[in-house]
């Protein structure tokens, strides 16, 4: 069977981690292979993947046949586009220089398109994390005002009942000094 060039997984349990391999069609998945490519990391936003993209180059040539996932992060990492641009140069359709410039050209776009993604992620990070601080600013508020409305009805039904208090008080004292007063006056 021919070369394949695929993932083998690594990593914990919901926490993948992937190595991209080339490796004989026959061997398992995360057995024996011939060589290491590159790592992917699809946990991270942006997917991390760090290729030796010349060796891929070299394997794809001596036919070695990415899997479905390997070839979506071979033409992402811009793979597929240079093995096309060089079997141009080997037919002598463009010159090197051309296809070097090529390459170059779509290099910068994706990279620029890379960085517009990550700072969008950024930017909706930071205004989530603005909401969410501001709606716990507003709650706390609320939160204390409820508090502070507490404070003042207690403090309220605390004055009331003294002022009851005082009220019964000199209502019981009024009629015993008229009591003491009365046969006085006779």
């Amino acid at each position: 069977m021919p070369a394949r060039m695929r993932l083998q997984r690594h990593g914990k349990k919901n926490q993948p981690f992937y190595h991209i391999v080339v490796a004989d069609g026959r061997a398992p998945r995360d057995g024996r292979f011939i060589e290491k490519l590159g790592t992917y990391n699809p946990l991270t936003n942006p997917a991390t993947i760090v290729l030796n993209e010349e060796k891929a180059v070299q394997w794809l040539k001596n036919g070695a046949q990415p899997s479905d996932t390997v070839r979506r992060i071979l033409s992402y990492k811009g793979v597929l586009l240079r093995r096309h641009l060089q079997i141009g140069v080997e037919k002598g359709a463009i010159t090197q220089a051309q296809a070097d410039a090529k390459f170059n050209e779509w290099k910068q776009a994706k990279d620029a398109k890379v960085a517009g993604v990550k700072s969008s992620a950024d930017a909706a990070k930071r205004d989530t994390a603005k909401a969410r601080m501001e709606a716990e600013r507003k709650h706390n508020e609320a939160k204390a005002e409820a508090v502070a409305a507490k404070l003042r009805a207690k403090a309220e039904a605390e004055a009331a009942a003294k002022a009851e208090t005082e009220a019964a008080a000199a209502a019981e004292e009024a009629p015993a000094a008229e009591a003491t007063e009365a046969p006085a006056a006779e």
